[in-house]
Parts: structure tokens; C-alpha cells; sequence
């Protein structure tokens, strides 16, 4: 028998807050952002809620959404 994690729910009449979910990122065009593994970079592209590309200089790179390791300046 495998053990499946087990998920915490909120009840509405708990006297507790839910857990906010942080608003997603959003970049525009020329923004500087950095990257974990790639470095400082440019945002060149956009597609909407799903994908940005980014210029690193010396090689582009397509970024997916929800962006955990790009950060903006």
C-alpha cells in the first residue's frame, strides 16, 4: 500500500486565514531580469501567461511560466 500525501484543507468558519497564493510574475519588453542558471539577461518576447524569451547575450533562452528561477531588476 503507497501513502499519498496527505492535503490541508480550509474550513470557511475557521478563525484562520487560507493561504494567499503570491500573484504570478509578469514582465514586459526590455525588461533587465536575472536567472538562476543563466545569468542577467533581456526580455525580447512574450507570450502571455506562458512563456517569455529572454536574451542572455551570447544565447536566447525560452522561459516557461511561473518563472520560479527569473526575477526582475
Amino acid at each position: 500500500m503507497t501513502k499519498r500525501p496527505v492535503t490541508k484543507r480550509h474550513l470557511p468558519t475557521s478563525p484562520f486565514k487560507a493561504p494567499v497564493a503570491p500573484p504570478p510574475k509578469q514582465f514586459a519588453m526590455g525588461d533587465r531580469v536575472t536567472h538562476d542558471v543563466y545569468g542577467l539577461g533581456r526580455v525580447t518576447g512574450i507570450e502571455e501567461g506562458v512563456a517569455v524569451l529572454v536574451d542572455f547575450g551570447s544565447v536566447q533562452h525560452r522561459i516557461m511560466s511561473p518563472y520560479g528561477k527569473l526575477s526582475g531588476l
